[in-house]
């Protein structure tokens, strides 16, 4: 069969299906019971790479930030969210809020290698993976590099090519400056490393990045064996016919469309809408991803 009609589901929640949800995101936190943390430092791959454990269960479920981000700017207000699915564990990355930098560019492939050699660290052999923007990409090199400690990947709001990204994004990152950088990510990293120079090492690092990424190849991503869901929104950065595209390319692959912009539906801290249902909703779509059992390897 073409692979144009592989089953790929597309989702457009409009606001008379969020109305169902009528508890506000900040009254949902409010209502969850918190559950065991468990933070620490691991020695990875030439860094001190933080993370969290958040509840207890089987096959935990990973999450990975975006660019220039912390665990709380991206996954501050959409963690409360998912407690029901149980053992979650947070990570920051390279230079990235907590954790120490190393003497090298940051890259996605070392990004992905660095999650994979925390998960072994604490002896986990299979995981499901939630990666958003620039931690989407991260995880789909884990799925591509590490397949045998992928169960399934949500990847939220990320590309695989330059083309991806909306007309006029490289344009516009070639001249930005740490002033341009958005407040509550600046005040998040400062909060956590009170260190102005690692700031500026970290947002030139992830300017590089993004100005130097090279496509990735439709084969690398067809490789992809792992159950996806693809999340972007209507009004996002990463453009849905790009997220499509991918849905296409990836065996088993699901695409959902979600009212907002980039990082707005999982209430990301920079772009959060006040009084939203959309993260509970978009919540509820991964939760219900993830339920099935565990694939076999």
């Amino acid at each position: 069969m073409n692979r144009l009609f592989y089953p790929i589901t597309i989702f457009m929640l409009v606001e008379s299906l969020l109305f169902l949800w009528s508890t506000p995101v900040n009254a949902q936190q409010n209502n969850n019971t918190e559950k065991s943390i468990k933070a620490g430092y691991a020695p990875i791959n030439g860094i001190k790479m933080y993370y969290e454990i958040h509840g207890e269960g089987n096959i935990p479920l990973v999450l990975i930030h975006g660019g220039g981000s912390t665990i709380e700017t991206s996954f501050g207000n959409l963690l409360p969210l998912l407690s029901d699915y149980g053992k979650i564990i947070a990570v920051e990355l390279q230079a990235h809020g907590r954790t120490s930098d190393r003497n090298a560019p940051e890259t996605f492939e070392q990004d992905a290698d660095d999650v994979v050699a925390l998960l072994k660290y604490l002896k986990i052999d299979s995981a499901n993976i939630l990666g958003f923007s620039n931690g989407g990409t991260t995880t789909m090199q884990i799925a591509i590099r590490h397949p045998e400690i992928v169960n399934k990947i949500v990847v939220i709001s990320a590309n695989y090519k330059r083309v991806g990204l909306i007309a006029g994004f490289f344009e516009g990152m070639q001249p930005a400056k740490i002033d341009n950088m958005p407040q509550p990510l600046k005040s998040a990293f400062l909060k956590l490393t009170p260190d102005e120079g690692k700031l500026q090492t970290m947002f030139e690092k992830d300017k590089n990045r993004m100005l130097n990424f090279k496509d990735y190849t439709d084969k690398d991503i067809s490789s992809i064996k792992a159950d996806a869901l693809l999340i972007v929104a209507q009004n996002d950065v990463i453009t849905i016919e790009h997220t499509l595209q991918m849905a296409k390319l990836i065996p088993s692959a699901q695409l959902v469309v979600l009212p907002g912009n980039h990082g707005s539906f999982i209430g990301e801290a920079c772009t959060i809408e006040k009084n939203s249902q959309t993260p509970k909703a978009t919540a509820i779509l991964i939760t219900d991803f993830l339920k099935d059992k565990a694939k076999v390897h």
